[in-house]
């Protein structure tokens, strides 16, 4: 008779552990957000139970400032990784910008989601300066892929960079506002984004 297969569990570390739970609560967050989202649910995805998730991060509110940093982190990285396999800088932001992969972006599950559910809660004492530095976070990831442009020749050098970025910030931000009340959103989306990018594109001589 053959013996059972003993089971072993590997004992995470506490930095794995941590992004462990980070991870979990990226996708509970993304998912039903900051108000629907439970503790419990992050906690079951994981495998601890709930102290440990206060353990790690303090409050749920602490949870979710985490996560939005990360996710703020996320993509900024991504742009960097684009600029930096050699694509253009317009070319980068108009890939980003994309009105379809906005759709995509925004949708349940994903990291624009976190930012549309973020942008709801600015009002809340815990967690309004976290929209804030999300914000600035992005605005600085912006501004300095528009001086890579600028330094290559590919976006116009009389724009103040930061300027642009936040522009550009408030041109996502306002894309929930804009599904609520604008007909035929996706035709004035798709212009929106072309005159943003036409605008940074340098003058012809």
């Amino acid at each position: 008779m053959t013996e059972p297969r003993s089971r072993t569990r590997t004992r995470l570390s506490a930095t794995e552990r941590r992004a462990s739970i980070l991870a979990a609560a990226t996708q509970v967050f993304s998912e039903a957000g900051y108000q629907r989202g439970k503790v419990s649910d992050i906690a079951r995805r994981v495998g601890v139970t709930e102290p440990v998730v206060f353990q790690n991060f303090g409050s749920k509110s602490a949870l979710y400032r985490a996560v939005l940093d990360h996710a703020t982190g996320a993509v900024s990285a991504l742009l960097h990784q684009a600029a930096d396999a050699g694509r253009p800088v317009p070319e980068v932001l108009a890939a980003f910008l994309d009105p379809a992969r906005m759709d995509r972006f925004h949708r349940p599950g994903s990291h624009g989601f976190l930012f549309a559910d973020a942008t709801a809660l600015a009002h809340d004492p815990d967690l309004g300066e976290a929209l804030r530095q999300v914000h600035q976070h992005l605005a600085d990831a912006l501004a300095d892929l528009l001086r890579r442009g600028q330094a290559a020749g590919d976006v116009r050098s009389d724009i103040e960079p930061h300027t642009a970025a936040w522009w550009l910030v408030s041109l996502l931000a306002g894309r929930s506002f804009r599904a609520a009340v604008v007909p035929d959103r996706d035709t004035v989306e798709a212009e929106l984004t072309r005159l943003a990018l036409q605008s940074l594109l340098p003058r012809p001589h």
